[in-house]
């Protein structure tokens, strides 16, 4: 069979059918999977059925949290109108209480504030707590993970978390990749016509980890390449941020959150590397990677 530089596996034409369906593939690639979908009729089906669920789902309406989760923020908000709990974080309670004004006298500013933190609580009961029962859920979900990264030893900055958010994004994505190949002849100048710089992209299929295409990833406001491999089951995702006057700095452990992490420099390029693999195998990986790009 002619080479199209597309995967040989069933995984990784799984990946394929995905970005494919989403619109996430170049026109050369896009051209090379439904030339294999023309040809194989297993492949047609998986398709058929790709687009078939996509389509369901684009009809799903909109989803509303639990009446059980949303009762429980009710109560929390009676609650609070009732006074049972403080209605806001920075309000100072007097240990002493408050004077009382003489007559003509202006009300102390603090009282007028606790009345509108009453106020506020007051309509926390009413309708407004749907809206703000959701927002809290929202806001928890993308705080969480960004905060436990940073608390990381050896991460406080922002690359850390911008990768792991990067990571976990391909993760929930119909594909993780935007171009879709093992052959780095293909993966490298394609990411170089888009960032304008490529990393080396080793082969190290016959180590077991294969490169099965790449991603443009922000971080620090900054467009990167990342490239990624697939180990068994797991995947891992390599980013590089390109260094000005970066030294080589060995591989040091930035774990964290159910996720291996570990960041190393070659005075190029950071790098940093990231799967849900256990981290000895990560070690391997990093341990070949970095001898192969050498």
């Amino acid at each position: 069979m002619h080479d199209d530089g597309l995967p040989r596996d069933a995984e990784g034409m799984r990946l394929m059918l995905n970005a494919l369906v989403d619109g996430e593939l170049d026109a050369a690639a896009a051209l090379a999977v439904e030339r294999r979908i023309a040809a194989d009729p297993a492949l047609a089906a998986e398709h058929g059925r790709l687009v078939a669920l996509r389509g369901a789902f684009a009809r799903l309406p909109a989803q509303m949290p639990s009446d059980d989760f949303l009762a429980r923020i009710a109560a929390i908000g009676r609650a609070e109108a009732a006074g049972a709990v403080p209605v806001a974080s920075d309000e100072v309670r007097p240990t002493q209480p408050l004077a009382q004004p003489q007559a003509g006298a202006r009300r102390p500013a603090s009282a007028a504030r606790g009345g509108a933190w009453r106020l506020t609580a007051r309509r926390f009961g009413g309708q407004d707590w749907r809206a703000l029962a959701a927002s809290m859920v929202v806001g928890a979900v993308l705080a969480s993970g960004a905060t436990q990264w940073l608390m990381v030893a050896g991460a406080p900055d922002s690359l850390a978390v911008a990768v792991a958010d990067g990571h976990r994004r391909s993760l929930l994505a119909a594909s993780p990749i935007d171009i879709v190949s093992t052959d780095r002849h293909t993966v490298k100048p394609w990411l170089d016509a888009r960032v304008g710089l490529s990393p080396p992209a080793p082969d190290l299929a016959q180590d077991g980890f294969t490169l099965i295409g790449g991603r443009v990833e922000v971080v620090a406001n900054r467009a990167v390449p990342a490239l990624v491999y697939r180990h068994r089951e797991h995947l891992i995702t390599v980013v590089a941020v390109p260094q000005d006057k970066g030294g080589v700095v060995a591989p040091a452990d930035l774990s964290a959150e159910g996720f291996s992490m570990v960041k190393w420099s070659d005075g190029a390029f950071g790098y940093f590397a990231i799967s849900d693999m256990e981290r000895p195998e990560l070690d391997d990986f990093v341990g070949r990677f970095r001898a192969a790009a050498r």
